[in-house]
């Protein structure tokens, strides 16, 4: 494929991954408004993003099974198409139910979405242009969740938070149709492949068992509730016997011989951990902003921006930089650069100004221009064409998997680290020390009441600030690691830009 044609089915599965990312942090600031308009409690609105985050990382590892079983330009057409209706009839929710029960389904039909983009993009560019492929494949996987919020907050503050959901129906219908019409000449061939319905169903139970359970550990207290433990032992037990199924049946429905591959494991554990640290630390960021430095979400959401501005325009020269460039050299270098992006984010102050965050958000974008392209360029190495359907599939369920650990992680720690310092805060401040800044209080007008009010914001938001430093500061060392690790995988053969 070439010229126009070749662009414009390349924008086309740009826009799918698009929406689909964009559908997994879009409705998050807008879950208050939500839950007024369905009349349902906050609480309960979380299932709305619980329902679409269990049901697709459930189907993500499916994708393999269903691209060898019906083609994967038309198990990715479809996908789009179902996952516009979907999202129809998410706008025309009338209850809280209705919506759930609505987002589920568009979990489901979206799993073959970030794999079939993935595997498209790589199949209608030469292998000589492949980072081109992986460049647009990762500015729009990066770009979309910082869009989320802010769009979901412009949307939810100025229109019916219906169309949050609505926006997906043009670009849905114009998507399907261009994919459609530009690639089903280039469909792959089919097999009739049996169902592994065994493993299907222990997949569903275990995957589904551990998205519960990360999703609503932290507002269950984790291991202190009894249905979290019943979960995480249904997990557990399910993947050991998930494991064991699948390594001796003769049509699995997850090819787990990929992990034999030095590449393949070691670049896939590189992916997941780098996109777990990246999108944990891209939630409690602006949770730290809007809690305790008085951030409105749209400007916690324009705070975030300049990582994708600079993933944007820097991507283009990290493609370039993979034909002639060690893909593990440029991603050691982009974990370097995250890690020193974690490093500036650990000197911010209670006080730090709009561009003292953004400086390091800045710095991230660097990393991000060339995380995605090299480890994916790594994972891939040596993977067949017909198998990378499968392969794309495979390290995107263990993304969305170690995401989710990572997310669940790293709240609770962030949580309880401002606990513990908040108790150190106070065990300083008590005695003379907190009579004498009452006083002083005291002194400007301010009742004892008011005065003691005033010192607990201000050691609670020193906690948080003290919390979200441990956060990046560990944040810091993964990368550090991760610029190591990198290299005990294999050099993957060059793919210039073209």
């Amino acid at each position: 494929m070439q010229g126009a044609r070749l662009w414009l089915t390349a924008l086309a599965l740009a826009l799918g991954i698009f929406m689909q990312v964009l559908d997994l942090t879009i409705a998050n600031v807008s879950l208050p408004t939500i839950a007024g308009n369905l009349g349902a409690s906050t609480d309960q609105s979380t299932w709305i993003i619980t329902s679409f985050v269990v049901a697709n990382g459930v189907c993500v590892p499916l994708t393999g099974w269903l691209m060898h079983r019906y083609g994967v330009v038309r198990t990715f057409t479809v996908s789009v198409a179902l996952f516009t209706l979907a999202s129809l009839l998410c706008g025309l929710a009338w209850s809280l139910e209705s919506l759930v029960a609505f987002r589920t389904l568009q979990g489901l039909v979206s799993g073959p979405m970030i794999p079939g983009t993935q595997a498209l993009m790589i199949s209608i560019f030469p292998r000589e242009r492949r980072a081109t492929a992986l460049a647009l494949w990762s500015v729009t996987s990066l770009v979309a969740p910082i869009c989320g919020p802010l769009l979901g907050g412009y949307i939810s503050d100025n229109f019916h938070w219906g169309w949050i959901f609505l926006i997906n129906v043009p670009v849905g219908a114009v998507v399907a149709f261009v994919c459609w019409q530009a690639l089903r000449d280039r469909e792959t061939p089919r097999h009739k492949l049996s169902i592994d319905a065994v493993g299907l169903g222990l997949l569903v139970v275990w995957a589904g068992a551990l998205q519960l359970m990360l999703d609503r550990g932290k507002n269950a207290d984790w291991f202190d509730s009894g249905w979290i433990v019943a979960l995480a032992a249904i997990a557990f037990a399910g993947f050991c016997v998930f494991l064991l199924w699948e390594t001796t049946e003769e049509h699995p429905v997850t090819d787990l011989s990929l992990f034999k591959s030095r590449n393949f494991a070691l670049g896939t554990l590189v992916f997941c951990l780098g996109n777990g640290v990246f999108l944990a630390n891209m939630l409690v960021l602006p949770l730290w902003l809007q809690t305790q430095l008085g951030y409105t979400a749209t400007w916690a959401g324009l705070v975030s921006a300049p990582t994708g501005v600079v993933s944007v325009l820097l991507t283009p020269l990290a493609a370039r930089a993979m034909g002639k460039t060690d893909a593990r050299l440029i991603a050691s270098g982009a974990f370097l650069a995250s890690a020193a992006s974690y490093y500036l984010r650990s000197g911010l102050t209670a006080d730090a100004s709009f561009i003292a965050i953004a400086v390091p958000l800045m710095v991230q974008g660097i990393a991000n221009a060339g995380f995605f392209i090299a480890t994916i360029s790594i994972l891939l190495d040596g993977v067949p064409p017909e198998r990378i359907p499968m392969a794309s599939g495979l390290s995107n369920f263990a993304r969305i998997i170690l995401s989710g650990f990572a997310v669940s992680l790293v709240t609770t720690l962030w949580d309880r680290r401002e606990a513990l310092h908040q108790s150190r805060l106070a065990e300083v401040a008590s005695g003379v020390a907190f009579h004498d800044a009452l006083s002083a209080l005291g002194r400007l007008g301010l009742s004892d009441l008011a005065g003691a009010a005033v010192i607990a914001r201000g050691m609670e938001g020193q906690a948080y600030l003290l919390a979200s430093v441990d956060v990046f500061t560990l944040s810091m060392w993964i990368c550090l690691a991760l610029a190591g690790l990198v290299w005990l995988c294999h050099r993957a053969l060059p793919a210039a830009a073209g």
